[in-house]
């Protein structure tokens, strides 16, 4: 394996999505290095040296049945790796531990330079934050509805007032539950007898309501690009897949370079964006999610998103080039 250049994937151990992009990498005959951070340990092993060489990093880290040398990587996916909680140890060792991996075997693998990065962690990271995602959005052209992030329960009364039907979504999905029940939430309509002074706690974000007949879920890869129109008559798709159907869209040419303009812009090679389309077929920006789930759609459009994204692992900029 280690003579080869290997693509490292790490995600959580049942990701359909990565092991639709693993089976084209295998059929490319490409080595993949699979490892999950919470597998760290007896099952994963990284040792990384620094200025020692003209390389700048070299080493391993190993799977119990891969080894990929870390100055050899050919590109690295960073899908849904999911970090160690340490839950043996008591509460201050946990956390010790905890950030000892993150900042260890993650610092070791950003590091890592000379190779592909679909997307780099820390690039996911800065794209990640809806204020960022909107005023990016507003000013390469797309075009995005009013939108207040406050917590100041005036404030949002009065953009209710100003702009009638108005929604609100929260700023960050988070694991929740209650009563041990897991949790989650969608795109709202609000109006203003539901708002008290809890609003001032946390920001919140309220957007105006668009006017929309359908949803446009758009993925890049490199320089390819998959637009799927979803049909539901739902003010969040995501709250019943059973409602959704699916075609596959064009895109004028003005949006698809605003999107690939707004990925460069956060230094991206790949991304799913929501967009909502009104009744004259303009497309309204929603949101960018750098590292989004498309698996479902390929299965309903028979698009060729695996296959993109393990030739773009596989040749790099040569593939992000390619029209």
């Amino acid at each position: 394996m280690t003579e080869e250049r290997p693509v490292l994937v790490a995600t959580e151990p049942n990701d359909v999505t990565a092991d639709m992009v693993i089976t084209h990498l295998n059929r490319l005959g490409v080595p993949v290095v699979r490892l999950n951070p919470t597998d760290i340990g007896t099952d994963l092993t990284v040792s990384a040296r620094f200025g020692t060489c003209p390389a700048s990093v070299t080493g391993q880290v190993r799977t119990p049945s891969r080894t990929a040398d870390l100055q050899r990587v050919r590109a690295v996916y960073w899908r849904r790796p999911v970090w160690p909680a340490f839950e043996q140890l008591d509460g201050d060792d946990a956390r010790f531990a905890a950030a000892q991996v993150r900042y260890g075997l993650g610092g070791t693998i950003y590091a890592l330079q000379d190779c592909m990065w679909v997307n780099h962690p820390l690039r996911n990271a800065a794209a990640d934050y809806k204020p960022a995602q909107l005023a990016a959005a507003h000013r390469l052209g797309l075009r995005v509805p009013p939108t207040l992030v406050t917590n100041d329960p005036d404030e949002a009364r009065q953009f209710i007032r100003e702009h009638g039907l108005v929604i609100h979504k929260t700023l960050r999905w988070t694991p929740y539950q209650r009563d041990g029940i897991g949790l989650t939430s969608w795109a709202e309509q609000v109006g203003t007898e539901e708002l008290d002074d809890t609003v001032r706690v946390t920001p919140h974000l309220f957007q105006a309501r668009v006017d929309k007949v359908a949803d446009l879920r758009v993925l890049i890869v490199g320089r390819r690009i998959f637009a799927v129109r979803i049909d539901s008559g739902l003010l969040d798709w995501r709250k019943d897949y059973s409602e959704l159907t699916y075609s596959v869209a064009d895109l004028p040419d003005r949006l698809e370079n605003a999107l690939f303009a707004y990925l460069d812009h956060f230094d991206l090679v790949s991304g799913s964006f929501d967009l909502a389309v009104d009744c004259e077929g303009e497309a309204h920006w929603l949101e960018l999610n750098p590292n989004g789930q498309w698996g479902w759609l390929e299965e309903n459009t028979g698009l060729e998103m695996a296959a993109a994204f393990a030739d773009l692992l596989a040749h790099g900029e040569a593939a992000a080039r390619r029209n």
